[in-house]
């Protein structure tokens, strides 16, 4: 990798706090640029000792080109790492598309701009559709595209982290049937290096490719992870279409992230960069796959992680079938099933409108829990509605903590799984 000289150039990096976005940050301030970090909310950035700027690209005033004139007037270099995989039509045209726009426009006379676009936007989907669309800006503007294939790194994030999970299956490593597909990844850190090359000399192909010098098999991929992961080898079984397709939906209804039609259909793809122009026009040298994820030792961290990974939309789901079948029973068990257990001067009638009142509450947390919809404010709600309940059960009846099957002691072990879940929800 080429030592860049652009010392204290200011480089204002877009999407600073997505995966690729902080191993960027990190690469381009390693190489001597003075980063400043932009991003919806970029404390954790702040605290990592970066320049940061506060921009929701959703925002119809970050859309204008005025924001950002006197943001960039000592602007050397923009690099564009914004982008979604999934969301809404105005979110798409927001983060590719109107707010790139604004700020390409208020570049200073001489600042060079890259964006980081993806191999392998052919298809069609919104994600595809996007990119092109951001691409066409960004050549409008004489930013160089860089399409990037797979971009792994040391930490992993998304479709990375779940190359990782599949790769760490205790029996087998599942893939999609049909085609065998075909990756170069480049490790986040030769990416930045691409990059500084870029912004110093930008080349005259663009767009162009960006990918490491060796290609892997999605099968040689997972067993050269699990091999890296220390586990034993273990089958490649292939899933049918249909029952990936069927994963992709339900990863789609209830969020999971990589789980989504949009990112098995990639992985199932490939994403094999053409490289004979960047090697031709860009003064960098990527490691290839094997030599980079050798290049360390794997860590306890690194082993939870993936396997934790499917974990953490297991547990949601388990979460709200808990939620949905305590929901059901608060709504329709009979009276004289549950008043004989309550000791207590309260009202019957009173007892059952709780009973019912719950089982709503209860019902709405197992809804929202498989949307996804409002995690930390469901958390919280979840948190208070179990020792709720186990307060006011303890009262109204103490023996309930000594019945057979658990009784109200189940409930010490639920919080447990509530806070690993708690904890799972943040992935960077």
């Amino acid at each position: 990798m080429t030592q860049s000289t652009s010392d204290l150039h200011r480089t204002v990096l877009l999407g600073a706090d997505g995966f690729i976005g902080r191993h960027l940050a990190y690469g381009l301030r390693d190489l001597g640029h003075n980063v400043v970090c932009v991003a919806r909310n970029p404390t954790a950035l702040m605290e990592m000792g970066f320049e940061t700027l506060t921009a929701d690209f959703l925002d119809s005033a970050v859309q204008s080109s005025d924001f950002w004139k006197e943001k960039l007037k000592t602007a050397d270099h923009v690099v564009n790492a914004a982008g979604l995989l999934n969301g809404s039509e105005r979110a798409f045209t927001a983060v590719h598309v109107t707010t790139p726009l604004a700020v390409y426009s208020a570049m200073p006379k001489g600042a060079t701009g890259v964006l980081i676009s993806a191999v392998g936007i052919d298809a069609d989907t919104d994600f595809s559709k996007y990119r092109r669309a951001g691409e066409t800006t960004a050549l409008a503007h004489n930013v160089t595209a860089l399409r990037c294939g797979l971009v792994l790194s040391d930490t992993s994030y998304g479709g990375s982290s779940l190359i990782r999970a599949l790769a760490a299956c205790p029996i087998a490593m599942p893939v999609p049937s049909g085609a065998a597909p075909q990756f170069n990844p480049i490790h986040a850190t030769d990416l930045a290096g691409v990059i500084d090359a870029v912004l110093r000399h930008p080349p005259t192909s663009n767009p162009i490719d960006v990918g490491g010098p060796e290609t892997v098999s999605l099968h040689t991929l997972l067993a050269q992870y699990r091999r890296w992961l220390g586990l034993p080898k273990a089958p490649i079984i292939t899933l049918p279409s249909p029952l990936m397709s069927l994963f992709g939906w339900i990863g789609d209804f209830c969020k999971m992230g990589p789980v989504s039609r949009t990112s098995l259909a990639q992985i199932n793809a490939g994403v094999v960069a053409d490289t004979t122009a960047m090697h031709a026009e860009i003064d960098a040298s990527p490691r290839g796959f094997s030599k980079f994820l050798n290049a360390r030792p794997v860590g306890t961290s690194d082993l939870w992680h993936a396997r934790l990974f499917l974990m953490k939309p297991a547990v949601r789901l388990c979460l709200a079938v808990l939620w949905l079948i305590s929901g059901l029973i608060g709504l329709m068990l009979p009276p004289d099933q549950f008043l004989p257990l309550l000791n207590t001067a309260i009202p019957d009638n009173v007892l059952v409108a709780m009973a019912r009142a719950g089982g709503v509450i209860d019902l709405f947390i197992a809804l929202a829990l498989i949307r996804d919809w409002q995690p930390k404010r469901i958390t919280q709600l979840q948190f208070a509605m179990i020792i709720g309940y186990t307060a006011t059960f303890s009262l109204l009846n103490p023996t309930l903590w000594l019945l057979p099957l658990g009784g109200l002691l189940k409930n010490i072990p639920i919080l447990a799984l509530l806070l690993i879940h708690t904890i799972l929800q943040k992935e960077r």
